[in-house]
């Protein structure tokens, strides 16, 4: 009775979804899949760094916290990226009323 245990085993020992390697691109990546540009990724996200991989995430909508890069150089050093504001928005300083906030959060807003 070993064998039949072993065969019932196998199917679920398989894990349900292989990742497609980076260089083969069969499909647009979802969200966290693998990719090395933008258009890697069905439309909405971006190609990031993630650690130190690139994965698709999504592209930042209205009132999102954005990246704003003061120096072009810094951008290769960031382990994980954000991607750019979504169309027709702009990544800016959130005017923030309260004095306390040293943050200076930048959001993605409407040009």
């Amino acid at each position: 009775h070993g064998a039949t245990e072993l065969d019932e085993m196998g199917a679920e020992a398989l894990p349900r979804r292989t990742p497609a390697p980076a260089w083969l691109p069969t499909a647009k990546g979802e969200e966290g899949d693998f990719c090395l540009r933008s258009s890697d990724c069905v439309a909405g996200l971006c190609c990031a760094r993630h650690f130190w991989s690139k994965i698709c995430k999504p592209v930042l909508r209205e009132g999102q916290v954005c990246t704003r890069h003061r120096r072009k150089g810094t951008h290769g050093l960031e382990i994980f990226q954000r991607c750019q504001c979504a169309e027709g928005l702009a990544c800016r300083l959130q005017r923030e009323h309260s004095p306390a906030d040293a943050s200076r959060l930048h959001t993605c807003q409407r040009h």
